[in-house]
């Protein structure tokens, strides 16, 4: 999310290059012009500080294109484009040191950083206890969402990543450690979230000013995911989501979007901008012309079919659109396959092209595009009209409520309670119309799992690690070559797109980190291992 407060923090000068690693990360000691860790006094101070936790949310390198780059590595996706670090990073030929992991790296870890400044200083700010509060529990909550994000990517059972915040006596005395296994990274979070979801209030007590801060929910939210990654090596967390998932829903107010009018218009919804703080909102980038992610451009037709600057990226293969059963209204909402009809600019026209490689386009973001006159981009006033900054009012979902009711239904199966999964995983087949389910099995799971969250931020790659199918990251990839690429009608044939890779377990399970902060680090920091 982004909050377009006017303002430039001059004490940014002071700043260190965060790296997660360098002696000052965690920046506690005044050096020159004064940094966000030592002006928290005045309300005005609070609402800066806090808007700048919050301000790499829509960074390319986070959740506008580059943390994605790993997603990327499923069968469910290919790059789209040629581009060699892109491609490296699918097929695990790596080092660490490219920029679409390492730039990730630097930027949650400012977050993190950030957050723990306003840990530190909030408690002298002058303001009302109920201010205080909430902003305690924003920085909680951002805390542990940007240690998520670094831990589950870069966490490994035997290594987890650094982490240091003024709770600790050490802090700012020395490196951030780095914690001894994933899990300690994991009870770490969900600490911070605890904290957060105790200070926050429920969203529906926001007004408009205020949609986008953390709340409740989310921190609920991000405790079921975090508790779910952890059970991969504890199987006793699964116990703890149901509960989690039944206040999500009872207390919060959380539910899927349903009454739209057809099956496929209800999951249409989700991904409309009127409905951008929907009963389906948990977590999202929040939306802004020029603010916003730029995700939906970036998956976009490359150059827009000559009317705006799409990018290319991340398009879904054969595998993806065979998964889904015929009558699954998801699967032509997720996918375009040539000769599919959609509203461009204000005019319809039938999807062909002459640059995907698999024959396909992600169309979940394409609603911002269907505005404005006559395929005139000028006339669109729901899209950021710079193209190489291609955001949109369109929210950027990163969890919603279909994803915890699949968490929950997860939880039950791997409890041996099948017959209670029955429940969250036809709630979510009832909304598209597809009949109930009898039992309820892992395959059902990770059937549901994969066609409901498709092209999405919920990361397909990791699901695969943690259930163990390695055979599905390894296989081959398939895509639609079509004889006349601009012929939205030519026949095509399935040919392989990406050959076969060798994922491999023991190395590959977790991500290396750039060797640059290991060597920065002074031996401190150990390599991934397997790495």
């Amino acid at each position: 999310m982004k909050f377009n407060l006017k303002y430039t923090l001059a004490l940014a000068v002071s700043l260190l290059t965060i790296t997660g690693c360098g002696e000052n990360w965690v920046d506690t000691k005044p050096n020159g012009a004064a940094t966000t860790a030592f002006f928290w006094k005045s309300e005005e101070d609070v609402k800066r500080g806090l808007a700048a936790i919050y301000r790499q949310m829509d960074n390319e390198n986070t959740w506008g294109r580059n943390l994605f780059w790993m997603q990327d590595a499923s069968d469910d996706i290919v790059p789209g484009r040629v581009r060699a670090e892109s491609d490296n990073i699918k097929n695990f030929n790596i080092t660490g040191r490219e920029g679409g992991m390492a730039n990730g790296w630097n930027d949650v870890y400012w977050m993190m950083n950030k957050a723990n400044q306003a840990i530190e200083g909030l408690p002298t700010a002058t303001v009302s206890d109920a201010l205080k509060n909430r902003a305690l529990g924003e920085a909680y909550f951002i805390r542990a969402f940007s240690h998520f994000w670094i831990a589950y990517l870069w966490g490994h059972k035997n290594q987890g990543v650094p982490f240091d915040g003024p709770e600790n006596p050490e802090y700012g005395k020395r490196i951030p450690p780095q914690l001894p296994s994933v899990t300690d990274n994991y009870a770490q979070i969900i600490k911070d979230l605890e904290k957060a979801a105790e200070l926050l209030p429920l969203f529906s007590t926001y007004g408009s000013a205020d949609q986008g801060r953390a709340h409740k929910v989310a921190a609920w939210g991000y405790m079921v995911k975090t508790y779910a990654y952890w059970a991969q090596y504890d199987p006793s967390k699964w116990a703890l989501i149901p509960a989690l998932a039944d206040k999500i829903k009872n207390e919060g107010g959380r539910a899927l979007i349903t009454g739209k009018g057809s099956a496929r218009e209800n999951y249409q919804a989700v991904f409309k901008i009127e409905n951008n703080w929907s009963s389906e909102y948990i977590w999202s980038v929040t939306s802004g012309v020029q603010g916003g992610s730029i995700f939906p451009g970036v998956t976009l037709e490359n150059k827009g079919w000559g009317i705006f600057n799409g990018w290319g990226y991340f398009q879904p293969t054969e595998e993806l659109y065979q998964e889904y059963e015929a009558t699954d209204p998801r699967r032509e909402v997720t996918i375009l396959k040539f000769g599919d009809k959609f509203t461009y600019f204000g005019k319809e026209r039938a999807y062909y092209s002459t640059n995907s490689l698999s024959g396909f386009q992600n169309r979940k973001y394409m609603e911002p595009y269907s505005y404005g006159t006559n395929e005139v981009a000028s006339t669109n006033t729901m899209i950021n009209q710079n193209g190489d900054g291609p955001s949109t009012r369109l929210n950027l979902p990163l969890m919603r409520y279909a994803e915890i009711l699949l968490f929950k239904a997860e939880a039950l199966i791997q409890q041996g309670k099948s017959a209670e999964a029955l429940a969250p995983l036809n709630e979510i087949r009832a909304r598209v119309g597809l009949a109930p389910l009898t039992s309820a099995t892992m395959a059902d799971l990770k059937h549901e799992r994969r066609v409901e969250l498709a092209c999405e931020w919920t990361d397909r790659l990791a699901d695969l690690k943690r259930w163990g199918d390695f055979d599905k990251i390894n296989a081959p990839l398939h895509g639609r070559i079509h004889t006349n690429k601009t012929d939205p009608a030519s026949p095509y044939e399935i040919k392989v797109i990406w050959p076969a890779r060798t994922f491999d377990p023991a190395k590959h399970i977790a991500w290396p980190i750039n060797p640059d902060e290991v060597s920065r680090s002074n031996g401190a920091y150990k390599q991934t291992p397997g790495w």
